[in-house]
């Protein structure tokens, strides 16, 4: 009897490596290579296990016409190699255990028992006060979520408006001993860079950087001895202050400064 010949595009397979679509159950390696053809089955070789397998034609499919990275040779069932023969998979489907007041299960074949409706569904309904206190509790937790995440709190007392605003959380690495040359080797050049001269020959530097929302001034009696005295933020408020000789606090003079 004549060896029917294979389906397109199976027949242009060769010896090139294919994989089975879905992948045979119980083998490891998925990689094969074309060995020949009978009337109802084809010979395939496994090269990482070194066996040979028949596969019915009966379960071959279609073939993949890309084959990057490998060709892909689909299978009408889900097959599993087992006791060294290939057969359909079948998955068995296991019966859970009865709940407690579970009724009967119904068998094929058997007459359908009427299914009880489930009582009606009450809603539940919270009385006016309490959804009341609910909803405005809720409105509560809302406003104090933005304000924590905007950073800012406005009080009002006496007509007086005060306002907290967000500050620098950690010390600065500048002390008294810092100057222009030490400060920019740390943060670089400023964007902005001011001087201010008060009575005595008393001379102020700003350095401004943006992007850290400061101002560093800096503090002497000429412009050549000059030294770090403190931090400003960009609305001009005090973030950062250092001991100054005599056990003085350079806050004081900082709240003092006038703008620049």
């Amino acid at each position: 009897m004549s060896v029917p010949p294979l389906p397109p595009p199976l027949d242009t397979l060769g010896q090139r490596k294919f994989s089975f679509y879905p992948a045979i159950l119980n083998i490891e390696h998925n990689e094969w290579i074309f060995r020949k053809a009978s009337w109802s089955e084809m010979l395939v070789y496994n090269p990482a296990g070194d066996f040979e397998l028949w596969v019915p034609r009966r379960y071959l499919g279609e073939v993949s016409r890309i084959d990057d990275p490998v060709i892909i040779v689909g299978l009408t069932k889900e097959l599993e190699y087992k006791g060294g023969m290939l057969m359909a998979h079948e998955r068995r489907i296991i019966e859970m255990p009865r709940a407690v007041n579970e009724g009967p299960r119904i068998v094929a074949g058997e007459s359908i028992a009427p299914v009880p409706q489930p009582a009606p569904v009450v809603g539940i309904r919270l009385e006016s006060g309490a959804e009341s206190r609910v909803v405005r509790m809720m409105i509560v937790a809302i406003a104090i979520a933005l304000l924590i995440s905007v950073g800012v709190v406005l009080i009002f007392r006496d007509g007086a408006r005060v306002q907290f605003a967000p500050v620098v959380q950690s010390d600065l690495p500048f002390t008294v001993n810092d100057d222009q040359y030490s400060i920019e080797h740390q943060y670089g050049k400023p964007a902005e860079d001011k001087w201010r001269s008060e009575q005595g020959e008393l001379q102020y530097r700003k350095l401004w950087y943006p992007d850290r929302g400061l101002n560093l001034i800096l503090m002497g009696s000429d412009r050549k001895n000059i030294h770090y005295l403190g931090a400003m933020d960009k609305e001009w408020r005090v973030v950062h202050s250092i001991d100054l000789p005599g056990k003085k606090n350079s806050a004081s003079i900082l709240h003092t400064l006038p703008r620049f």
